[in-house]
């Protein structure tokens, strides 16, 4: 038996490793595209987003809300149930076991969250994608929180923003996710026939169905920059066209150039870009409406699909 490598190292080791303070893993964030380390501090503080390169990363949509609302004050609704894998769908594991890992992961029900309160000193309806939860998709849940979403801005006579961030219509519900398309373009529709305005903020990535769906009929358009825009994905047109595409292809800039959104904002300018936007859609200034008391009731069924509680205070 060596005593040096089995007895004196491990002493050593273990006093070295005992005075030495605990430091998290989580104070350091590597940028995805310029890779440079980024304290969390300073990345929280800059919205999220590169101070070497500008690079947008993806937000979680409580801060994004907290970032849009005057204050970061806003009430969020609780979305009608919808059922869960009605095809019993299951690959290398059963929907219902993803589900409930994004469930736990998130601690949200699904991949949108619906939220009101003031923007602008303005009534205003956001609808917000997490793309982290099964990559954003679209199945029934989130075709409910849209509906949801544009009954709610319908019943304040209020705007509605929606902000997706999401990779399409989610595979493991089928037909029935497709059937989200219509729904949500009709619930929006119900929102301009309202007479109010309808915008939407492009993310990263806002691809698949959404983009086929509600995501372009916004009166306006405004996407981050840097953010991938598209229906199908980059590689797969290129294989399918045989033809190389060109630099920036399904980028919020060259979308741009080409007529598909109305304008690219950096984040911190977002808010301010939505209020100005809304300030000339609605007259110049936000609706005064005095002595009016919202029934939390009403709103419930304002806010709900058949019948089901949607309101939390």
């Amino acid at each position: 038996m060596n005593w040096l490598t089995n007895y004196i190292r491990p002493k050593i080791r273990a006093l070295v490793s005992s005075s030495r303070p605990e430091t998290p893993d989580n104070l350091w964030t590597k940028c995805p595209n310029c890779e440079a380390m980024l304290f969390h501090r300073d990345l929280e503080a800059n919205l999220y987003v590169c101070q070497h390169c500008g690079h947008h990363m993806r937000l979680d949509p409580v801060k994004r809300l907290a970032m849009m609302f005057d204050d970061g004050k806003y009430e969020t609704i609780e979305l009608p149930k919808a059922t869960v894998d009605p095809l019993k769908f299951r690959d290398t594991k059963r929907y219902t076991d993803r589900l409930k890992e994004a469930q736990t992961k998130s601690g949200r029900s699904d991949a949108i969250v619906v939220a009101h309160g003031k923007m602008g000193g303005r009534d205003t309806v956001i609808a917000a994608f997490d793309f982290s939860f099964m990559a954003g998709s679209m199945g029934m849940a989130v075709g409910e929180g849209l509906v949801a979403a544009s009954k709610l801005a319908v019943m304040q006579h209020a705007p509605l923003v929606v902000v997706p961030a999401s990779g399409g219509a989610r595979m493991q519900e089928g037909i029935l996710s497709l059937m989200q398309m219509p729904r949500s373009i009709i619930a929006v529709e119900q929102v301009k026939d309202a007479g109010l305005p309808y915008i939407v903020v492009l993310t990263d990535p806002t691809t698949g169905g959404v983009t086929a769906s509600f995501a372009m009929l916004g009166d306006v358009h405004i996407a981050e920059r840097g953010s991938q825009i598209g229906f199908a994905g980059a590689r797969v047109i290129e294989e399918t066209i045989r033809e190389t595409l060109p630099e920036g292809f399904q980028r919020a800039e060259y979308l741009l150039d080409h007529g598909m959104v109305d304008v690219v904002v950096v984040r911190k300018d977002l808010r301010d870009t939505l209020i100005r936007t809304l300030d000339h859609l609605q007259g110049g200034h936000a609706p005064v409406v005095a002595d009016i008391v919202v029934d939390p009731a009403d709103l419930a069924a304002a806010a709900s699909i058949e019948g089901e509680p949607a309101y939390r205070a």
